[in-house]
């Protein structure tokens, strides 16, 4: 499953499951106890695909970095709890994410994304991680794709309305030509010759 199906609910503990959309929000299911909730639109949800961590340089995308604690621990749990001080989990986060801004990113950053991992690692919802980056990439291609054909498509249904207003305007001469001769021309009035 990719992390779009997952998200994360303010004030609510662990992560969620989409299972369903409705017309009002969606039905998630918790990934601590397996209970089912409905979450409405209005609810303060992240989807974990658009989550990202500060760098000193740019943003890291939330999978990129959870690909990076993967290699770390060869594909286990982390070797740190989300529990610990401050200092052991910023050590932590700083040798898998070596240039992650400290002014931006709080402990409490930290905490969340080391549990996150440890669930999904806990529900097999980690093997899609790099499956998860070729299928964004692929669909990115697809999107220009479909961008240049729009493109394509303005482009020959502009050429050819251009087309349309030039016989249109034609036409319009023409129709106003034949009305012309088609008229009939107003009898004349012969000037009278009364004169009185």
């Amino acid at each position: 499953m990719s992390l779009e199906k997952i998200l994360s609910i303010s004030g609510k503990p662990g992560l969620y499951k989409v299972i369903a959309r409705t017309r009002t929000g969606v039905v998630a299911e918790s990934l601590l106890d397996k209970k089912r909730m409905s979450v409405n639109v209005h609810s303060n949800i992240s989807m974990l695909s658009e989550i990202a961590i500060y760098t000193l340089k740019e943003e890291v995308p939330l999978r990129d970095v959870f690909k990076k604690i993967k290699e770390k621990e060869d594909g286990g749990k982390t070797s740190i709890d989300h529990k610990e001080d401050k200092i052991k989990l910023e050590e932590y986060f700083f040798e898998v994410l070596p240039d992650y801004d400290e002014d931006r990113v709080y402990a409490s950053d930290i905490k969340k994304v080391i549990q996150w991992y440890n669930l999904l690692h806990e529900n097999d919802l980690l093997n899609d991680l790099d499956g998860e980056q070729k299928k964004s990439e692929n669909e990115d291609q697809v999107e220009v794709k479909q961008e240049d054909k729009k493109k394509e498509v303005k482009e020959k249904s502009k050429a050819e309305g251009k087309k349309d207003v030039k016989k249109k305007e034609v036409k319009k001469k023409d129709t106003v030509a034949k009305k012309e001769a088609t008229k009939k021309p107003a009898p004349k009035k012969e000037p009278s010759e009364d004169k009185a």
